[in-house]
């Protein structure tokens, strides 16, 4: 098959089509032709040499799939033929794919495979954190920083659906329009206005139960600043850095939690439970059209350098998607 290597630690250009063997499927697991893989984040760090894949995981970038299962293990709930998309620890930048069965999900009804590739890391992402770690609930005020990413697009999206009232960051007056088009109830300019300041006008002072965050960095305690009584923090990226330095009375005073997660080490099970939530809760809403990704551009699979570069330069408005085979 031909998949997509890193030669070695750096840039977009160290991304290079090979040949490799397909995959010999290990006890659970499911192959999948691929036709669409997402790309995100975290397959940039893995090009850099600052996020290894786990023990036993495939050294081939790509955490989200799209495609045909092509051939089952015992006990495994598919069957060869069946359209799903996958989160996978790695090895989605290829013809070929191996995937945990838990972690499958049958492509939603009405949505394409490049559509339904570009779910899974996003919406396992977004549904443990904001929905089971930090229990956002109807009613309540939810602030979701980089809300054009494909993590921002999502938490808005899923926050209108199930009734929380969501402020968005973006750094554009036209992201910031594609903000509230994604559900935000208001977008605040990061570039021309103080978040901090932002979110209490918009609150009468109050501040929002949650923040869900992928910077980092010298926003944590700005964060903590916009937190009301029993806020919640929810940290799931570092873009600004990992290191911060936080004045801890008001988590004290607030009864405040921080928090924050990652989703490729966890075990099969943690993240097959994730799945089974998602297809009962979320499933039928991307069923209806209620919510769903937005995909802002597609690159055939040997011209994955060229999606990591756009995503790098903070272009994006949603998801990018490289395509295989027939659907490239």
């Amino acid at each position: 098959m031909i998949a997509i290597e890193i030669e070695r630690p750096g840039g977009p250009e160290v991304l290079r089509p090979v040949e490799r063997p397909v995959p010999r499927l290990g006890p659970g697991e499911v192959l999948i032709r691929v036709e669409a893989a997402g790309v995100n984040r975290p397959d940039i760090m893995q090009r850099m040499g600052l996020y290894p894949p786990p023990s036993g995981a495939s050294d081939l970038p790509g955490l989200e799939v799209a495609g045909t299962i092509t051939e089952t293990t015992s006990g495994a709930r598919w069957q060869a033929g069946d359209r799903v998309c996958a989160l996978v620890s790695g090895g989605g930048y290829a013809e070929y794919c191996a995937a945990p069965a838990p972690q499958c999900l049958p492509i939603p009804r009405g949505l394409s495979a490049v559509r339904a590739a570009a779910i899974p890391e996003t919406y396992f992402t977004v549904w443990t954190n904001l929905f089971q770690r930090g229990q956002l609930r109807a009613g309540e005020r939810v602030l979701i920083h980089g809300g054009t990413s494909g993590i921002g697009s999502t938490a808005l999206q899923l926050a209108r659906a199930f009734g929380a009232t969501a402020y968005a960051t973006a750094g554009t007056e036209q992201k910031c329009d594609a903000c509230r088009r994604f559900g935000a109830a208001h977008a605040i300019n990061y570039h021309t206005h103080d978040f901090v300041q932002a979110v209490r006008e918009l609150t009468a002072g109050e501040g929002v139960d949650v923040v869900l965050d992928i910077v980092g960095g010298d926003y944590l305690p700005r964060n903590i600043d916009c937190l009301r009584l029993h806020g919640r923090l929810l940290q799931v990226g570092l873009i600004g850095g990992s290191k911060s330095q936080l004045n801890l009375r008001p988590v004290l005073q607030n009864r405040l939690t921080l928090t924050g997660s990652t989703l490729r080490p966890r075990t099969v099970e943690e993240k097959g439970s994730i799945a089974r939530d998602l297809e009962e809760k979320v499933w039928p809403l991307l069923e209806r059209g209620e919510l769903g990704p937005l995909v802002h551009a597609t690159f055939p699979l040997t011209q994955a350098a060229e999606a990591h570069r756009l995503l790098e330069s903070g272009d994006v408005v949603g998801k990018l998607v490289l395509t295989v085979g027939e659907e490239g």
